[in-house]
């Protein structure tokens, strides 16, 4: 794909941007070449919005390992070893790597990220399919998938989690700020958030289930320990826990998609306690 400067300009680039552009493409140039070009000049949020601009291209990157200081392309990102880039990874398709995959600032996908070991972003991480990781994944800002999230360790995200399928760790899940699933959560240890915690499915965790804020599910929620909120917590079916304990003034109810004649079979809170503040769902003695 060739862009002339005519073609640039139909998308209102910054007059910075254009400047450059004209200085050193004046008779255009092909896309990948421009894009590196504009990260070796040091311009790679330039080159972030180009490929915003114009999308991803068929091509595959198939390398042996990755050791940069950024990389933007078009297409898609195959690497057999590992993937060390010191501040932005961003591809218009699919990222691979057979190792463990570090970004210092940011990660961007418009297809899946998948890797053999470690995830793990200094910043965001955006994924147009779903993120995998055989070891953890670990991610200081924002966490945007448009698919599934899965760990074989740990998941650990400091800003918010916005997640369109599920979200499934071998081990802890830590989230830092508002999370939002599209289906279910599931971790073998326990599920932890500094804000509230939302499922469109079921949540399920091996430990505790913990949030700062209201705990909610479209289904049941399951917790091997305890299960506590400072909001409210609130699910479609059924709870199940060592101790269900809502915030102050906040209640509990189960059973909120089931038929109040079902709720002895479909809405069961299961606790040794009955849970104060138990505003629906029928409580038996776990």
């Amino acid at each position: 794909m060739e862009l002339t400067k005519n073609f640039i300009k139909t998308k209102q680039p910054c007059a910075d941007g254009f400047r450059w552009f004209l200085k050193h493409c004046a008779k255009g140039a092909d896309y990948q070449p421009l894009l590196d070009a504009l990260v070796a000049a040091g311009r790679v949020s330039d080159a972030c919005w180009l490929l915003a601009q114009f999308g991803p291209t068929s091509d595959v990157l198939v390398l042996d390992m990755i050791d940069a200081e950024a990389v933007v392309f078009a297409g898609s990102v195959q690497v057999r070893g590992n993937i060390d880039v010191a501040t932005v990874l961003a591809a218009g398709g699919g990222i691979r790597t057979g190792g463990g995959l570090r970004a210092g600032e940011s990660l961007a996908s418009g297809g899946e990220i998948r890797a053999g070991g470690a995830i793990r972003s200094g910043g965001s991480v955006d994924a147009g399919g779903s993120v995998a990781a055989q070891w953890g994944i670990d991610v200081a800002g924002d966490l945007r998938v448009r698919g599934n999230v899965r760990a074989g360790w740990d998941i650990a995200c400091e800003g918010a989690a916005l997640v369109d399928g599920d979200c499934i760790a071998g081990q802890d899940i830590v989230l830092g700020g508002a999370a939002s699933f599209g289906k279910g959560i599931r971790a073998a240890g326990s599920i932890t958030g500094r804000a509230g915690i939302r499922a469109g499915h079921g949540i399920e965790g091996g430990g505790d289930i913990a949030c700062g804020q209201h705990l909610e599910a479209g289904w049941g929620i399951r917790a091997g320990g305890a299960m506590r909120a400072d909001g409210a917590i609130r699910a479609g079916e059924s709870l199940h826990a060592d101790t269900i304990e809502a915030g102050k003034g906040y209640g509990v109810y189960a059973g909120l998609m089931v038929r109040q004649d079902s709720w002895e079979s479909s809405a069961r809170v299961s606790s040794p306690g009955r849970p104060e503040r138990l505003f629906s769902g029928f409580w038996v003695h776990a």
